[in-house]
């Protein structure tokens, strides 16, 4: 039985990194909306409230009862959450004199469990309009800043467990001892292991696996990347080769690329099979040249190769898929689903005859746990730590209509820029990095020959989590280098430029 500890969601920002935080600490967590009704299991050990867009006094203000849950289990409420938990027995909430946002230097004024081992004074990241300006009756101020009375306090509820507020940001990295807090509040408090690792969580996986599969058979498209082959890995280990995989050449995958992925699943005897649809796909994108159309026509034409070769094998009953932790949490928001999701994300749909049940042993871990569970099971280090790279592969890095041609030319190009990245140790510096192939042709000159060639703008990322992106600060000479190497070795491409654009407001991509 795994030990988890529930983060009841309010729409804040921040409620990931809530997420992250906990996990860290190895304990595991699910974050749900705050409306979901709350089983109290014997294995959860206690709940956090988190932040939220709201103000506890606006007219739709998500509300929750506070002492119900209590009741049942110890209590953290962060920001929001501890807004909501004073007013909720009493306290008074109004708008701040004087917002806080960003740095704030933390005062304890009483020790407490939940604050063993944080300095007298130390700096914590606020973000909130609202302050507690009178705490309930039985409530203990514990810390305090130079501009709020009540910066972190406890509740003494008859009938309840253990009751905290925390008006800053524990969870993020600005909080110099939220972390310690964090972990005060799960070993100390909830009394929690901490013993949830990626082997305990293998174990764990592959048990389960073993229940919801049985002796049945599981077919799971594959794409080279982290996700889709750790997630193949596990239901390996759980079922061996009644795991069938289908690994399919798009035509737009990077150089080599599906040789030798199928070269790493052969050495993680893994049962796939490599299909070249090189043809199917270029006859889908001949002519487009809208992004959107051409994300739509791979999306397709995948989904038909796929349901093809899926037909082609007998007795079926699972569809394995590498879906993550953000996936899920998005589609279950306080919210709702996201208005807009990307066309091509996952499979983007199945044919209505492919009536299978689904596997996703991924579906509760975060990107990062995701590679640490695949260094556990022995995956290559080179495909875990790999570069993102978009669904619709070199489809959308070239601007315009698709050839084979350009699409041999990028591919030169990128391998060129992405080998000279990990031969002078940059490639672990930038979070992506790829070549897009403009639309442009130029004057250049080679020997006594005027040319008349396409331009490559190289692109180079550093990020944490892609939703925001600094341009890579290459240095000068690698760059001289590259540009010369493309421009000497791939015949069409005789001009090359660095993107030197952020995020926002350019994208990662350019299309």
């Amino acid at each position: 039985m795994t030990e988890k500890i529930l983060i009841l969601d309010f729409g804040s920002q921040y409620t990931q990194l809530i997420a992250r935080a906990v996990r860290e600490a190895n304990v595991y967590c699910e974050i749900v909306p705050y409306h979901k009704n709350v089983t109290f299991e014997p294995d959860l050990k206690g709940i956090i409230l988190s932040g939220s867009p709201f103000s506890v006094n606006d007219t739709h203000a998500p509300e929750i009862d506070v002492r119900m849950l209590a009741s049942q289990r110890n209590v953290l409420g962060i920001c929001y959450g501890a807004q909501l938990t004073a007013k909720f027995f009493g306290g008074r909430v109004e708008r701040s004199e004087k917002r806080e946002y960003g740095r704030a230097i933390l005062n304890k004024q009483s020790e407490n469990i939940l604050l063993t081992d944080v300095p007298e004074t130390s700096q914590v990241w606020m973000s909130h309009g609202d302050s507690i300006l009178e705490l309930p009756a039985n409530a203990t101020v514990l810390a305090t800043t130079s501009s709020i009375p009540v910066a972190a306090y406890a509740v003494n509820e008859p009938g309840c467990h253990s009751i905290f507020g925390l008006q800053f940001h524990p969870e993020v990295y600005h909080s110099a001892f939220g972390k310690k807090m964090l972990q005060n509040f799960l070993y100390e408090i909830c009394g929690c292991k901490g013993d949830w690792t990626p082997a305990h969580f293998i174990t764990d996986t592959v048990a389960a696996l073993k229940e919801q599969i049985g002796d049945k058979r599981v077919v799971m498209a594959l794409s080279g990347g982290v996700d889709s082959t750790v997630a193949a890995t596990l239901i390996h280990k759980a079922i061996g080769n009644n795991l069938f995989g289908i690994f399919v050449d798009n035509g737009v995958l990077r150089k080599d690329e599906f040789g030798s992925v199928l070269k790493t699943y052969e050495q993680l005897e893994l049962n796939v099979k490599g299909v070249d649809a090189r043809g199917i796909f270029y006859n889908a994108l001949s002519g487009l040249t809208n992004p959107e159309e051409k994300r739509k026509a791979i999306g397709k034409t995948f989904i038909d190769v796929f349901d093809q070769e899926a037909h082609s094998l007998e007795d079926i009953s699972f569809l394995g898929q590498g879906t993550i932790y953000p996936d899920v949490i998005e589609s279950v928001s306080v919210h709702g689903p996201s208005v807009t999701i990307k066309s091509h994300h996952n499979v983007g749909g199945l044919p209505e005859t492919m009536k299978l049940n689904l596997v996703e042993p991924l579906r509760y871990l975060f990107k990062d746990e995701v590679r640490k569970v695949g260094l556990e099971l022995g995956i290559p280090h080179e495909l875990l730590f790999r570069h993102p790279f978009p669904g619709p592969g070199l489809a959308i890095r070239i601007l315009g209509e698709i050839t084979e041609e350009k699409v041999r030319l990028l591919q030169e190009a990128d391998h060129l820029y992405i080998d000279g990245l990990k031969k002078h140790g940059l490639y672990d510096k930038v979070w992506q990095a790829g070549a897009i192939l403009l639309p442009v042709k130029s004057v250049g000159v080679m020997g006594d020959e005027r040319t008349y060639e396409y331009t490559v703008a190289l692109r180079a990322v550093t990020s944490v989590d892609g939703m925001t992106a600094d341009w890579a600060h290459l240095p000068y000479e690698f760059l001289g280098e590259i540009s010369n190497e493309i421009i000497n070795r791939v015949r069409g491409i005789n001009r090359v430029v660095y993107d030197i654009s952020s995020k926002p407001p350019a994208t990662i991509e350019w299309e």
